[in-house]
């Protein structure tokens, strides 16, 4: 079952008549279910940005918070590797700037502010609600090898331990992520871990959620654990 803050946060976008949630929203919901995501807060002026960013770490992510602009990039809405607060001050003003000339009539919330994960390697981790299965969760390599070879495999959820190492086993790309050619072996158990929590929220929130996206997730070597970079969630 949903916890209540699970589902004030839900609710919270389905009564703005919305159905795909900010990214500040969706990493919140992510974190409800223990999942790696980096703790994130919503600075609404420059001052909060800074307070906010000392607390993240350095170096840190902004990242505009509105429910009217889907590609935040596009827009210069995501300023990444800030080191000061000299840099984070400046970024949240001239983010601001930009959207008021790019998209002046959007909804604005504030911006995101998060610590910058480390790069690692990169899978994705996805799932819908499907009319006739319900919900299934979907793995794969990230990057090119989702993007171009389709190299993905899908259960249904809520997930085993053994059927994540199951779905790990049987992509293509398995051996990058065991160690290949002298690279360390990544954080299996963390991924795993990370994948039946995943499905777990998928399964319990199947009566509002229609998609789940996880991507990137960076895995780092074994004992470093996993790191969630992006969170998109689309209600029914």
């Amino acid at each position: 079952m949903p916890s209540e803050k699970v589902l004030e946060i839900i609710n919270s976008v389905k009564s703005e008549g919305r159905k795909v949630l900010t990214f500040y929203e969706a990493m919140r919901l992510a974190a409800e279910y223990g999942l790696p995501v980096p703790r994130v807060f919503l600075a609404k002026n420059p001052d909060e940005a800074v307070e906010y960013a000392k607390q993240a770490g350095f170096p840190v992510v902004l990242k505009i918070v509105s429910p009217d602009i889907t590609h935040k990039s596009d827009i210069g809405g995501v300023v990444v590797g800030l080191n000061s607060e000299e840099e984070v001050r400046k970024s949240f003003t001239e983010i601001m700037e930009r959207v008021k000339v790019k998209a002046p009539s959007a909804r604005v919330h504030g911006i995101c502010v998060h610590h910058m994960a480390p790069y690692g390697r990169e899978v994705i981790i996805g799932g819908i609600v499907d009319e006739t299965f319900g919900p299934v969760i979907m793995f794969g390599l990230g990057g090119i090898f989702v993007e171009i070879l389709r190299d993905v495999t899908f259960r249904l959820a809520p997930l085993t331990r053994e059927e994540a190492w199951e779905m790990i086993e049987s992509i293509k790309g398995a051996p990058i992520l065991k160690g290949y050619r002298g690279e360390p072996p990544a954080d299996l158990d963390a991924l795993v871990d990370t994948m039946v929590k995943a499905s777990q929220m998928l399964s319990d929130l199947a009566d509002y959620v229609h998609q789940l996206d996880l991507n990137p997730v960076f895995v780092y070597e074994k004992g470093r654990g996993v790191k969630i970079v992006d969170v998109r969630v689309v209600l029914k």
